[in-house]
């Protein structure tokens, strides 16, 4: 029953009527004056390839996918052992993310992550798959890349959606024990590393949600730390 009504809001939430409502909503509350990223991601690498090619690369052994919907991920990773975790569709688990790390003891090679979209959900993510992480360990997590005011925008008012992870990826940018990157690929795919942070990002910011959008798009490729694939390849090749 619970999750039947989940899905029940889950969809509700992504109906066009409300969905509009929102558009107008965000577009009178600072979208018509906001500035676009000429980005584009077809010529990119995808998240299969370029999580399996970590895979290969280190011999991991364990896998975790946070947010794992319908599969298109998981199902095609190859790895001894991986758990996937949804509360609504999908993986092996069926529970919140935030469930599973309280009751979790397991450690993982490697953890992915793409759960709900809002910048304190992503920051927990994090924070808990940094305590979930073997040594050695990689953190992956998507949709770093917004386009525009409206794909990051939350609530959501879009199909095409990479909701405000962006900020959550700034705030670990600034801290000391972890180094962190973007690759240019598949709507952004930041990289975290369990190591002293080689190229820290100092921004005086109290409160990562209060950055604007316009601040991000001017200085995207700074604050993201952004790499292209081939220089992510020799970043895990040099991570031990």
């Amino acid at each position: 029953m619970k999750n039947f009504l989940k899905k029940k809001i889950q969809r509700l939430l992504i109906s066009k009527n409300v969905m509009k409502f929102f558009y107008l909503f965000h577009y009178f509350n600072g979208g018509y004056k906001s500035k676009k990223i000429d980005i584009s991601f077809k010529t990119k690498k995808n998240r299969i390839e370029i999580v399996q090619k970590i895979i290969d690369l280190k011999k991991f052994k364990t896998y975790l996918e946070i947010g794992t919907f319908k599969n298109e991920l998981f199902s095609q990773i190859k790895c001894h052992s991986k758990i996937g975790v949804d509360p609504t569709s999908g993986g092996t688990v069926r529970d919140t993310s935030d469930n599973f790390f309280s009751k979790n003891t397991e450690k993982f090679n490697l953890i992915f992550i793409d759960g709900l979209h809002h910048y304190e959900q992503v920051k927990r993510d994090i924070k808990n798959s940094l305590y979930a992480l073997k040594d050695g360990g990689i953190i992956l997590l998507h949709d770093c890349m917004p386009r525009n005011y409206y794909y990051q925008a939350v609530p959501r008012c879009q199909i095409d959606w990479n909701g405000d992870t962006w900020r959550a990826f700034l705030e670990f940018r600034t801290k000391e024990n972890v180094d962190s990157y973007c690759c240019y690929a598949d709507e952004g795919i930041g990289v975290i590393l369990k190591r002293k942070n080689r190229k820290k990002l100092e921004l005086n910011q109290k409160n990562f949600s209060e950055i604007s959008f316009n601040d991000y798009a001017q200085n995207y490729k700074h604050y993201l730390n952004l790499i292209e694939y081939e220089e992510l390849l020799n970043v895990i090749n040099d991570y031990e």
